[in-house]
């Protein structure tokens, strides 16, 4: 089967170097092994989602109020908590708006997801206050993390069209570098990733406190949310790697693709 399949890429690429051929191969492989693994944590985090938005919460409060209170109780009244069906958005906190952002399907609804949701997001906000230095740092991260990967595409096209307009494509040395300096940024910008990934574990466990001294979850309800964030948590991770697994994929086939070219000329 493996030889089939390197057979495969020797036809898309004939000429290409052995070493970039296996690693084509597999990286394939890992794509396709944390894209069952994502797909697993996918389905019990939504049914876990699903089946806790369907409990009513012991505190009898809807997210937003939830949010609210928690909010005011730590002096954050200008922070505003707002009802968003956005998929870039969803649940979150945004410093630069001055916002807690709620899905519409948490924001009114007094069940355990909702609750969750509001804490964490809330929480993140008092982190923010309380000059969290993991905070500061994420807020002052967070365009280059989320901006950062969109950089690859751009830089690409542009190493693409210097070797066509001013180089007439001999051995695509602009799309090489371009390509390498797009993983480069990539690469910083996964790994400030994890930086927003261990806030978000420290407002969880801050909206754990909070709940537990106002008295709006109990044990078992603080249990139940700890399930529902481990799962948030491995799902981001996952995430992560897979889109950094798809983007090592794509630059190795433009290597491959090069490297076969460069190859045939020669």
């Amino acid at each position: 089967m493996i030889n089939s399949l390197l057979e495969l890429i020797y036809q898309e690429f004939p000429n290409v170097n052995p070493a970039l051929a296996w690693a084509i191969l597999i990286v394939g492989f890992l794509i396709i092994l944390v894209s069952i693994f994502s797909c697993g944590v996918q389905i019990f985090l939504m049914v876990k989602y699903v089946r806790f938005n369907r409990k009513k919460a012991s505190c009898q409060m809807s997210g937003k109020d939830v949010a609210r209170k928690l909010l005011d109780k730590n002096g954050l009244q200008n922070i505003k908590v707002s009802a968003t069906g956005s998929l870039m958005f969803g649940n979150s906190y945004s410093h630069y708006f001055r916002k807690v952002r709620l899905r519409r399907l948490t924001y009114k609804k007094g069940s355990l997801t909702s609750v969750a949701m509001a804490a964490q997001k809330s929480s993140l906000a008092i982190l923010d206050k309380e000059r969290d230095p993991d905070m500061i740092r994420r807020v002052r991260l967070t365009p280059l993390v989320y901006f950062g990967p969109l950089a690859f595409i751009p830089l690409v096209i542009i190493g693409v069209i210097l070797d066509l307009f001013v180089f007439s494509f001999k051995n695509m040395a602009c799309t090489i570098v371009c390509t390498v300096f797009g993983l480069v940024v990539y690469l910083i910008s996964f790994i400030l990733a994890l930086s927003i990934l261990k806030t978000e574990r420290k407002a969880q466990k801050k909206a754990y406190e909070e709940l537990e001294n106002e008295g709006l979850a109990t044990n078992e309800e603080l249990r139940m949310m700890k399930e529902l964030f481990h799962l948030y948590n491995i799902e981001y991770v996952n995430d992560m790697v897979l889109a950094l697994l798809e983007l090592i994929y794509r630059v190795l086939i433009i290597l491959a693709d090069s490297s076969s070219r460069s190859n045939s000329n020669n």
